[in-house]
C-alpha cells in the first residue's frame, strides 16, 4: 500500500473554526480515516494511504466551504462530513448547508443539517400531509416549527396550529396548581420553545393574542374544520387510533399538516394502540401523504446523544429475536399443557 501525501491551504480566518479547540476535529478525522495531519503556517498536510488521503481531503474542504458560509463548525458537522465520505454522497454535505428555511430571532439561519432532515423539509413542501418519524433529536419538531413559521410570514397561510396529546410520561403529575391554561402548559412547552426562538416571544405573544398561533392540547382539536391553517401533531406516537383519525380529519381547504413522533418512546398505558402504528399503516398508499423515516445518523444534538439513540436501537434488535423465541416456547407450551 503506498503512503502519499497531499497539502491543503487553510485560510487563516477559519483555521480555528475548522480545526476545533486543541486541533479535536483533526485527531477525529485522523482516528476515524487513519490519516496523519500536520498543520502548519496556514496549510495542511494530509499523509496516508491514497484512498485515505482523498477521503480526509474532501472532508475538510467540505468543512472550510461549510466555514466561508458563516456556519460554526461543531462535532456533529464534523462526524457526518466523515460518515458521507464513506458514501458517494460525500458533496451533498454542501447541498444541504445552501437550503435556509428561515432564520431565528438572532439571525441565526435556521436549515437541514443532514440528508435525512434535507429529505423530511423537501417532503414538507410537496406534499399536503407529512409524517417526520425519528428518534430524539432528529430535529423532527423544530423544522416542522421553522416551515410553519415562514409560510405564515410568506402569507401562504393564515394561522398556525400546534398541538400534542397530554399524557404523562409515565410521572403520575396529579393535580397540577392554577387555571386550565396553566395546567396545560408544561405538556406544550417544547412547541413554546421552538415558537421563542424562531418567532420572538413578543412576536409571539402579538399574533396569539389575535387568534393567529394557537398552541392546544389535542383533546381540544374534536369538532373543528381548519381551513389555511399549518398544523403540527407533536408527539403522535402517544395518540390512540381514534385520536388520529379526528385529528387527520380535521383538514379543511389551503391547511398543510405535518405529524412527528418517535415509535420508541411511547407513553400510552401497556398494550394500547398507538395512532401513529396505524396511521402508517393505513395511509401509506395515498399519494398526497408523504412519510420521512429519520434515523439516528440525522441526529443534530449532542454527539453523545446519536450514540445513546444508536445503542438503546442495537438493544431493542437483539431483543426482539429472544422475545419472538420466549413467544414460540410460550405458544408450545400452552399447547401441550392443553
Amino acid at each position: 500500500m503506498s503512503v502519499i501525501e497531499t497539502i491543503i491551504d487553510i485560510p487563516a480566518e477559519h483555521e480555528k473554526n475548522v480545526c476545533g479547540q486543541f486541533d479535536s476535529y483533526l485527531k477525529k478525522i485522523e482516528r476515524t480515516l487513519h490519516v496523519t495531519m500536520i498543520g502548519r503556517d496556514g496549510a495542511l498536510k494530509i499523509i496516508g494511504s491514497e484512498q485515505m488521503v482523498q477521503k480526509a481531503k474532501s472532508v475538510f474542504s467540505n468543512l472550510i466551504e461549510l466555514s466561508k458560509r458563516g456556519n460554526s463548525i461543531t462535532e456533529q458537522n464534523v462526524d457526518y462530513a466523515l460518515s458521507l465520505s464513506f458514501s458517494e454522497s460525500d458533496s451533498q454535505i454542501l447541498e444541504i448547508d445552501k437550503d435556509i428555511i428561515c432564520r431565528t430571532i438572532t439571525g441565526r439561519p435556521v436549515k437541514p443539517k443532514t440528508l435525512g432532515q434535507k429529505q423530511y423539509v423537501d417532503q414538507i413542501r410537496k406534499k399536503m400531509i407529512v409524517f417526520g418519524i425519528g428518534p430524539a433529536g432528529t430535529g423532527k419538531t423544530y423544522l416542522a416549527m421553522a416551515m410553519a413559521i415562514q409560510a405564515f410570514k410568506n402569507g401562504e397561510v393564515s394561522r398556525i396550529i400546534l398541538t400534542r396529546p397530554a399524557i404523562e410520561a409515565g410521572e403520575k403529575l396529579g393535580f397540577l396548581p392554577g387555571d386550565l391554561q396553566s395546567k396545560i402548559d408544561p405538556y406544550l412547552r417544547p412547541l413554546y420553545d421552538a415558537l421563542y426562538q424562531i418567532m420572538g416571544a413578543e412576536s409571539y405573544l402579538h399574533n396569539s393574542e389575535k387568534g393567529l398561533i394557537e398552541v392546544a392540547p389535542l383533546a381540544y382539536m374534536r369538532g373543528r374544520t381548519l381551513d389555511n391553517a399549518y398544523i403540527i401533531l407533536d408527539e403522535a406516537q402517544n395518540t390512540t387510533p381514534a385520536q388520529m383519525k379526528m385529528f387527520l380529519t380535521r383538514i379543511g381547504f389551503g391547511s398543510k399538516v405535518i405529524v412527528t413522533g418517535d415509535l420508541t418512546q411511547k407513553d400510552l398505558p401497556t398494550g394500547s394502540l398507538s395512532g401513529l402504528d396505524t396511521a402508517m399503516k393505513i395511509l401509506k398508499r395515498i399519494d398526497d401523504i408523504g412519510f420521512c423515516h429519520l434515523t439516528s445518523s440525522d441526529v443534530v444534538r449532542h454527539p453523545l446523544v446519536q450514540k445513546i439513540v444508536q445503542a438503546y436501537d442495537d438493544y431493542e434488535s437483539k431483543k426482539k429475536p429472544v422475545e419472538r423465541k420466549t413467544k414460540a416456547i410460550g405458544g408450545r407450551k400452552a399447547r401441550y399443557d392443553d
